[in-house]
């Protein structure tokens, strides 16, 4: 496992920022880590960082203790924070030598300007970043998380301020780079989510309250309610009384909604009604829940 969180909890004081997380996060995923804000993501990413300590439980990366060995973890990781801390009075090049210094990178000078190229730094390569737009901040903190080829990389918000071409592309880059290194990031782009990623955890008042697949996550999470339109009008104790519906509600006109018994597919038995019936089935689709609805839905019920 390139990730491996054990029973982790954080407080502050008599506040509980993570309770008993457990998870594990193989190369090649890209994770996105969901949750509202004060859920303990941010805290999850500093302690997967070495930025602060876990209260109790343990966390490794790359085999590497994030308490015992905490600079050979680092090696492993790029590591992108919220608030990206860059240095505003140096130029962008100048900054990822400083940054590369530090990693005591071999041919330097090959490697930033990669770096540029992958991040599409290169129209503003020669400005102070001070000067750069948030957009490009933020490709400059994808340099530096980049540059010393990580196993891991931790992005927190990472396409915060990007227009939509810059998003296409980091996404873009993103995705490539998991292909062969673990990623975990943080968003609130429900959009992003399901663009990017091939797991999601989502994290509620400091626990984990789902963690699987986006579709799958989607397909159980599914309202078990179809929607239906008929040429004609067809009245609503007909609908009920046809096998495997609960309860039907007209939406407008010939339209309705029909939630299924014991998530039964009822779409043959609409066709069979419709055609004792003689109505046309203008429009027949299985009704599922967005990612958006599933966040909110589990967000908001109380923790046990």
């Amino acid at each position: 496992m390139s990730v491996t969180v054990t029973n982790i909890s954080k407080t502050y004081g008599a506040q509980k920022a993570l309770d008993d997380v457990s998870f594990s996060v193989n190369k090649g995923q890209v994770v996105g880590l969901l949750g509202p804000n004060g859920a303990g993501k941010s805290t999850l990413m500093k302690i997967i960082t070495c930025f602060i300590p876990q209260t109790s439980g343990a966390v490794s990366v790359c085999g590497q203790d994030v308490t015992e060995n905490p600079i050979e973890v680092k090696k492993r990781v790029g590591y992108l924070p919220e608030h990206n801390p860059l240095y505003a009075d140096m130029y962008v090049k100048e900054y990822l030598s400083f940054v590369a210094g530090m990693y005591h990178i071999t041919q330097p000078r090959q490697r930033i300007a990669e770096m540029i190229e992958r991040t599409g730094l290169g129209p503003e390569q020669k400005k102070k970043i001070g000067a750069l737009s948030k957009g490009y901040r933020q490709r400059v903190g994808l340099a530096q998380a980049l540059i010393h080829d990580p196993q891991v990389l931790i992005l927190d918000e990472p396409t915060s301020g990007l227009d939509p071409n810059q998003l296409a592309e980091i996404r873009s880059l993103i995705s490539e780079t998991g292909k062969e290194k673990t990623v975990i990031l943080s968003t609130h782009i429900m959009q992003e989510v399901t663009a990017i990623c091939n797991r999601v955890i989502i994290i509620n008042k400091g626990k984990i309250v789902a963690d699987e697949h986006p579709e799958v996550l989607r397909r159980h999470a599914s309202k078990n309610s179809f929607r239906v339109e008929f040429d004609k009008a067809a009245q609503r104790q007909q609908l009920l009384a046809v096998t495997g519906v609960a309860s039907a509600e007209n939406i407008s006109g010939n339209s309705w909604r029909l939630v299924s018994k014991d998530e039964k597919d009822i779409r043959q038995e609409l066709f069979q009604f419709a055609v004792a019936n003689q109505l046309a089935v203008l429009s027949l689709q299985k009704e599922e829940s967005s990612l958006e609805d599933i966040f909110q839905d589990l967000t908001r019920q109380p923790v046990a």
